[in-house]
């Protein structure tokens, strides 16, 4: 929006003022550029004077960053065919436009993030990070502007505003805060010296102006009014309406619109305008005094009335809901205070006479402030909920940098943590409480890079970027998990006394299903990666206990116990653990095909040989809950054979769940016709896919496995049908021809027969109480933000019941080793996993299933 306003701006005070300046165009335009700049500086000191709200000044002073750096560029453009340095036609102008800012972010952007990531180098040299921050705007210009031939104001703006989105993320928060202060009185004197300059040379500015130089002055100042109205009560609405920006409100818009004042940025553009060879005399006059009459105006005219226009509007005090809460916070403040002034009195032997007076004061403040109270219980329940969720929202962002202080969240997770705090709280103060369940809820998801990391894995074979994104989701949903719990207990001790019981039984209602879908996500990565899980989880305890070592003997120290030699020598040894407890362990995805081939129940008993023949027709496959492996209607272009988890075969009337050495996909492969259900991973998933013309090879060079596939297909066809019709148009058989009469041999009894296994099969590839569902975390692709089904009492009863009727049957005809696709999960047996899994079941194929 604030690119927009400039072009407006700069377009209004143009096409006004050229007919009447006796000007050209291209100059107008040029004084247009100029006076576009806005300066928050006057405006938030008047803000913060009168306690206007928070939100509204950093409105302001977001809209001045981009606005000054856009207005800059084109006023160079301007400039440069004004001077005849450039001849540019209207659609070239745009074109470098666009070339100068997006290449200014692009060199910021990548300048400024590889500043942050020196910061930590010097952790504990703030002087040094000072350096660092002070060198980086210089050297920005001097790339941008000698070497790069992009704008530097942009691109020095661009690396600000990274710098100070991923820095707090890199150093400790003291050193942050020191830094921030260093900039803030840099800042002020900037400011100061560029008006101290301006005071100087406006009476040379302003000398020789005409009635007609007021005339024209009256002008600029109507065109901006309007320009700036039609940007903030047109653009603005406009962009709200479709979701870009959130919604502002009257009174904000009416301040903003009052509180475009002209400064520094206006003064040093006019400057350069008044010292620059090129231009004449005339033009040179003409821009520098309607330029500086404007920010006169600006600050005399905008900034004397803007506070009383403040207090009109009634944005100098607290709205109805903070009222109710300062009311209600004060007494329990109140209250707690006096408790503590009453036990320092008889700590300190102070005489009760005196602190009878004391307590008095407190006593009667308490009361005056309990009356009040009654004005919570006036606002709606949903009012005080937005109240307590946007406590929530603001507590996680600090609990992440307490987090971050005491080293146990990493610094590649601090960031993405900020990220997700600082939207939980805009959407929640937006949207409420669907706002805030959105926010908590998004990143469950799996996101456009975990996309392109799976697809790299499949298309190219290149598994890096995944086991890396999958060691990082895992280590997101830990510490995620750890906040959920911290908030709980927040929720518990500080909001329920301030909101009461009902609001707060309704945070705790909110807080425990995010809690339980992030555990849900969470153990679904542990079926599948137990030992990762637990080398995570030990390294959170380590870090934990040396910030509690560090925190002993910082507390040592402090309170004289120990010296500084000893307390610097401990500290050297903490040095040493925390370096060894914060590498990450690396995760194996466990995607090698030698090993998923050799572990496949339908291909363990086959000889070496023809497992490596095997393993070059296999594609190993990572699949993720919720995710849709083929779809109904679709060509088939291969099958897949199940190494570990679960998936669910959708058909038009029921579900089948299948897991560990089941296959699926096939039937398309082997009827030629289309795809006949769909499947969805209940979990994360080791998938072995081999293509068509693969499959059809496979089944011609082994006639069991050959045999037994197809007696699986076509069971699996008739179960995948509609119960009204079992008439198939495209029969198994078809597609293998000169084999036919080898299936087709088979007697109703092998049919029948493996139709009973379909249902005892699934159960039985799990130990006892867990079920292919268990083993998935039992997942629902339909239910839930991450695909995790979090009501699994349905499936559980049906599995229950098909486990009465269900009994495990042997057929004669299926070679040993094999499984036989399964149906609802039931009860396991011992024969069963004696008949589908030959010896022993390791812990990692239980935890795998």
């Amino acid at each position: 929006m604030a690119v927009v306003a400039v072009f407006v701006a700069t377009a209004f005070i143009g096409f006004a003022l050229s007919p009447l300046s006796g000007m050209s165009l291209v100059v107008c335009l040029l004084l247009g550029a100029i006076v576009a700049t806005t300066d928050p500086v006057a405006v938030v000191a008047i803000f913060r004077d009168i306690g206007a709200p928070a939100r509204l000044g950093r409105i302001v002073e977001g809209e001045s960053l981009l606005n000054d750096a856009a207005a800059i560029v084109l006023f160079v453009i301007l400039l440069d065919i004004l001077t005849g340095e450039q001849s540019l036609t209207a659609g070239q102008g745009a074109l470098a436009f666009l070339r100068s800012f997006a290449g200014g972010v692009i060199v910021g952007t990548l300048l400024a993030r590889l500043a942050v990531s020196l910061l930590p180098v010097m952790r504990d040299l703030p002087l040094a990070q000072v350096t660092l921050s002070l060198a980086l705007p210089y050297a920005t210009y001097v790339l941008s502007d000698q070497f790069a031939d992009v704008s530097a104001v942009v691109a020095v703006v661009c690396a600000g505003t990274v710098f100070n989105l991923y820095g707090p993320a890199r150093i400790q928060p003291e050193s942050w805060q020191f830094l921030h202060s260093v900039w803030e009185q840099i800042s002020f004197w900037a400011a100061s010296l560029i008006f101290l300059l301006s005071a100087i040379l406006i009476p040379r500015f302003v000398e020789g102006f005409t009635p007609i130089d007021i005339v024209l002055l009256l002008v600029v100042i109507l065109a901006a009014l309007a320009a700036r109205a039609v940007v903030i009560f047109g653009l603005l609405p406009f962009l709200t309406t479709f979701g870009v920006g959130q919604e502002v409100n009257d009174r904000f818009k009416i301040v903003m619109l009052w509180g475009g004042m002209r400064g520094a940025v206006t003064l040093t553009l006019a400057l350069s305008v008044s010292e620059h060879g090129l231009l004449s005399d005339e033009i040179s006059g003409f821009i520098t005094k309607l330029a500086t009459g404007f920010v006169l105006f600006t600050l005399l005219v905008y900034g004397t009335s803007l506070k009383p226009l403040i207090r009109f509007l009634g944005l100098d005090r607290l709205n109805t809901r903070d009222e109710a809460l300062r009311s209600q916070f004060l007494a329990l403040a109140l209250s707690d205070v006096r408790q503590e002034v009453e036990t320092a009195a008889r700590d300190y032997h102070i005489s009760p006479r005196v602190t009878a007076q004391v307590l008095k004061d407190y006593e009667e403040r308490a009361a005056g402030a309990a009356a009040e109270t009654n004005k919570l219980e006036e606002l709606k329940d949903w009012d005080r909920v937005r109240i307590g969720l946007i406590a929530l929202a603001d507590r996680e962002q600090q609990l992440v940098l307490e987090h971050f202080h005491e080293k146990t969240i990493s610094g590649r997770s601090v960031s993405r943590f900020l990220t997700l705090t600082g939207r939980t709280g805009d959407l929640t103060r937006s949207e409420g409480r669907s706002g805030y369940n959105k926010a908590v809820r998004q990143p469950l998801k799996f996101g456009l890079g975990f996309r392109i990391a799976q697809m790299l894995q499949r298309r190219l074979r290149i598994a890096l970027p995944l086991a890396i994104r999958l060691a990082d989701r895992f280590e997101f949903l830990l510490v995620y998990r750890i906040l959920a719990d911290e908030l709980i207990d927040f929720n518990n001790l500080r909001i329920r006394p301030l909101l009461g019981d009902r609001v707060a039984d309704i945070l705790q209602d909110t807080l425990s299903i995010r809690q339980d879908e992030t555990i849900q996500a969470i153990d679904a990565l542990r079926l599948q990666y137990p030992d990762y899980a637990d080398a995570l989880e030990t390294q959170f305890l380590r870090k934990t206990g040396v910030r509690l070592e560090e925190t002993a003997f910082d507390d040592a120290k402090h309170k004289m116990l120990i010296g500084t030699e000893l307390h610097r020598d401990l500290l050297r040894d903490v040095e040493r653990t925390r370096k060894a407890c914060h590498t990450r362990p690396k995760l194996d995805l466990g995607l090698k095909t030698r090993e998923l081939v050799s572990a496949h129940p339908l291909f363990a008993d086959l000889p070496r040989k023809q497992q490596k023949a095997i393993r070059r027709m296999m594609r190993p496959q990572f699949a993720t809950p919720g995710e849709c492996l083929i779809r109904r209607g679709d060509r088939g272009d291969a099958a897949y054979f199940i190494a570990s988890g679960a998936v669910e075969v959708r058909a038009r009337t029921h579900d089948i769940r299948l897991g560990r050495g089941d296959v699926f996909g096939e039937i398309a492969l082997m009827t030629g016709g289309r795809r006949s259900a769909d499947v969805y991973a209940l979990g994360y998933c080791h998938l072995l896919s081999l293509r068509a013309q693969d499959f059809r090879a496979l089944m011609d060079q082994h006639q069991d496995l050959r045999d037994h596939v197809a007696a699986l297909a076509q069971n699996r066809q008739l179960m995948n049908a509609d119960q009204d019709s079992f008439d198939m148009e495209d029969p198994v058989v078809s597609v293998f021809g000169p084999r036919a009469d080898d299936i087709s041999g088979h007697s109703a009894k092998h049919i029948a027969e493996t139709g009973d296994r379909e249902d005892s099969k699934a159960e039985s590839h799990y130990p006892e109480a867990e079920s292919p569902a268990d083993a998935a975390g039992d997942a629902d692709p339909g239910v839930g933000e991450t695909g995790l089904d979090t009501d699994s009492a349905e499936a559980e009863e049906e599995a229950a019941a098909t486990a009465e009727d269900g009994k495990p049957a042997e057929s004669s005809d299926e070679p040993e080793g094999t499984e036989a696709e399964g149906a609802e999960p039931e009860e396991a047996s011992p024969d069963a996993e004696e008949i589908d899994e030959p010896g022993p079941k390791t812990s990692e194929e239980t935890a795998s299933g």
